[in-house]
Order: structure tokens, then sequence, then C-alpha cells
């Protein structure tokens, strides 16, 4: 009788924790909410026109604020937002060929309000080298910074 009543009662403890389990946007590891869903969707646009190569788009979503410091104490590498739309308008523009995927993994929101998309890319992409076109892949983690404007979002930081 003892292992029955082991047995029903792992059950009723598996239905219960079943019943509280979350779930997630698919194909990300981000809670399903109205609001994830909203920066997931914002952030899908963004990949869109990443591909796409859609620089004006791309300075569309920008905050005139947009800063990136380049992660380390060298202020030569940083990068505001007329800085963004040099190498957006210069350097990106030379890029030909873009496959870039994303899986996002974490968002969060601060006490501002900024919201922080944490993420894994992989991008491919074909540019003019030495050697005629050359293919270049990079896989790795990046943070989108985002601040809510209106019904949106401009980003800050990240792109």
């Amino acid at each position: 009788m003892r292992p029955l009543v082991s047995l029903l009662t792992l059950s009723v403890l598996g239905a219960l924790s079943s019943g509280c389990s979350k779930s997630y946007i698919p194909n990300t590891d981000v809670e399903d909410t109205s609001d994830n869903r909203k920066v997931i969707t914002f952030c899908e646009q963004y990949r869109h026109a990443v591909e796409d190569k859609d620089v004006g788009s791309l300075l569309k979503m920008a905050s005139p604020r947009y800063y990136e410091d380049g992660g380390n104490t060298n202020a030569e590498d940083d990068v505001d937002f007329d800085g963004l739309k040099e190498y957006l308008t210069a350097t990106f523009t030379k890029t030909q060929t873009i496959r870039y995927e994303i899986r996002y993994r974490k968002v969060s929101v601060a006490e501002n309000k900024k919201v922080f998309v944490e993420y894994s890319y992989s991008a491919s992409y074909r540019i003019p080298g030495l050697k005629g076109e050359e293919w270049k892949h990079t896989v790795a983690d990046n943070r989108l910074e985002l601040v809510p404007e209106g019904d949106s979002f401009k980003i800050t930081a990240g792109m």
C-alpha cells in the first residue's frame, strides 16, 4: 500500500507544479508575457533591418542619446549617435548578403525603465576584401539596451 500512496503523492505534486510552470515565447528563453512579446517584436524588427541593410530604419530605431563605450576604458572606440550614423552609412552599407539569427535569452527591466535584452547571435555576411569578396561568420553574445518611447522603443546601446 505504501508505494501506491507515494506514487499518488508524486502524481499530485507533479500536476500541481506543472500548473505553475512558465510558458516561453517560441524559439526563445524569454517568458511569454505581453510586455516581453512587445520587446521581442521590436528586436525582430531590428534584426530584419540589419539583414535588409535598412540604414534608415536602423537610425530611426536608435535613440539620439545612443552611446556605446566599447566595454573598455579606451574612449577612442566609443560610439555616439553621430558615430553610429557614420558607421552605418560608410562601412555597414558595404556589407553584402547578411544573415543575422538571434536567440533571445533574457529580457529585464531596470528601475529607470531601461530594458535589457540579452541574446546570442550568429551573423554571416559577405564583405569586399583584398582577394575579392570574403565571407565572415561571427557567433557571440550581446545585449541591446532599450528605452520606451511611445508604443515602441529606442535603442540606446548594443547595435
